[in-house]
């Protein structure tokens, strides 16, 4: 099937969300809120939501590998969530005031998350990521920070740097010009080349942020380079912070730090800890955390406003149902998931063998993602490789779509697993992804 004929498909069992669409880019730039929920023709929007399964205005339904930009690790509306917040919500939709379930929250994650001697909450990760980075030069009196290329933390600002390549680039205007100045990259996985570069900046350097896991290609860090990373920000007295907002909860219960053996001075958390509620945290040292304590207001002090929204009694006790909930079921959640991730990576990369198309499938965990390199044989060890040696067009654009009118919704070539998802589930994931590779190969040769 061409591209056209696809996109005939795709529009003809969509008529109502492109209608929406169409109203939507009359009042709202481009049509969307957050850029990565277009994609061409346009997107299908959502009706309805339930354990692994959408379904759009049109009566679509899809499989769901999105989950929410990664947060269900449950499952959509998963019933322990949503009877709890039935009984719960009366009266407590806000208060702007502090609350008993954010102590215990704070408790909980102190006690599970190796690097949080101290919490801070927020609205989202991109708070989270934005006051770490302000904390980070405050404790050090430095103002240097270091990002891995490829690494998404937010919108915030201060990290809006070496997202996309070429990565020497800021990725908005409106930015100070001096943001490229305080904000540089290191390559992800070359230890190497990250060391000479932390080592040629030491004098200046604040902190280093990066994903366990790098968000962009799913691929997780080598150990020893989170190993590398850990020593370097310690030798020059510089903050380590782990950009945990995907990995949080997902790849282990204490998050990548506790499944990889490596505690950062700084960790931000989201997505999974809000159980589909707005979140965000900052977790980490006791001297450092205490930089914002309104109380102790010294010449370092760190603002950390946290937003009107932080701390609700709503978010604060969805988030304590879901952590209590993992941490009560971890030994039977986590090797489950594990077995689910493994599972379909191996069979993609089975049937990826047969295939005249090069591809290649990363992940960790729960996480996959497909990839489409231009030669075979390529090594895919960081962003920088997705980026520059495979086709992320065909990827995010062509596969994308067949998938989608085969009923199954991923984003940029694969996505993430709940407890939600069943076998069947796995098989068509699995059977539509051969069917979709087939048809591209067709379509090549035609």
């Amino acid at each position: 099937m061409s591209i056209e004929k696809l996109i005939k498909e795709y529009t003809e069992k969509r008529e109502t969300s492109k209608r929406l669409f169409k109203r939507a880019k009359r009042v709202i730039p481009g049509g969307i809120s957050h850029n990565i929920r277009y994609f061409p023709p346009y997107p299908f929007y959502v009706k309805k939501a339930k354990g692994a399964k959408i379904w759009d205005v049109d009566g679509n339904e899809y499989v769901d590998l999105w989950m929410g930009h990664y947060a269900h690790i449950l499952g959509h509306s998963p019933e322990i969530i949503v009877n709890k917040i039935k009984n719960e919500i009366e009266g407590r939709i806000h208060w702007g005031l502090v609350n008993e379930y954010e102590v215990e929250l704070a408790e909980i994650l102190c006690e599970i998350l190796p690097s949080a001697e101290k919490v801070r909450f927020c609205c989202s990760g991109t708070e989270a990521t934005m006051y770490a980075v302000r904390l980070a030069r405050a404790f050090t009196g430095k103002n240097l920070i270091l990002k891995a290329e490829g690494g998404w933390h937010g919108g915030g600002t201060d990290l809006c740097v070496g997202i996309h390549k070429p990565y020497e680039e800021s990725e908005s205007s409106g930015l100070v010009p001096e943001i490229k100045k305080y904000t540089r990259t290191i390559p992800f996985n070359e230890t190497e080349k990250a060391v000479r570069i932390i080592r040629e900046n030491t004098r200046e350097l604040a902190g280093i942020i990066v994903e366990p896991v790098a968000g962009a290609a799913f691929i997780p860090a080598e150990l020893e380079f989170l190993k590398v990373l850990r020593e370097e920000t310690k030798k020059w007295g510089a903050l380590l912070i782990f950009d945990e907002v995907i990995t949080g909860f997902r790849i282990a219960l204490g998050g990548a730090q506790k499944k990889f053996g490596i505690t950062p001075d700084l960790s931000t958390l989201g997505k999974i800890l809000g159980g589909g509620i707005g979140i965000g945290a900052v977790a980490g040292r006791k001297d450092i955390m205490d930089l914002c304590d309104p109380t102790k207001k010294g010449e370092k002090w760190v603002l950390t406003g946290g937003g009107t929204f932080s701390c609700n009694p709503l978010s604060m006790f969805t988030a304590l149902t879901i952590i209590k909930y993992l941490k009560e079921n971890e030994e039977k959640i986590y090797p489950q998931l594990d077995k689910k991730g493994k599972r379909v990576r191996e069979s993609l990369e089975n049937i990826f063998k047969e295939s005249k198309i090069p591809v290649k499938c990363t992940g960790c965990g729960s996480l996959f993602k497909i990839n489409f390199p231009f030669q075979r044989g390529v090594s895919l060890k960081n962003p920088h490789d997705v980026d520059y040696l495979t086709d992320t067009d065909k990827r995010d654009k062509e596969f994308r779509l067949r998938m989608i009118i085969k009923g199954v919704h991923i984003y940029r070539g694969g996505g993430a697993l709940s407890t939600a998802h069943t076998s069947e589930d796995i098989k068509k994931i699995i059977s539509c992804s051969k069917e979709a590779i087939g048809e591209m190969e067709r379509s090549n040769i035609m």
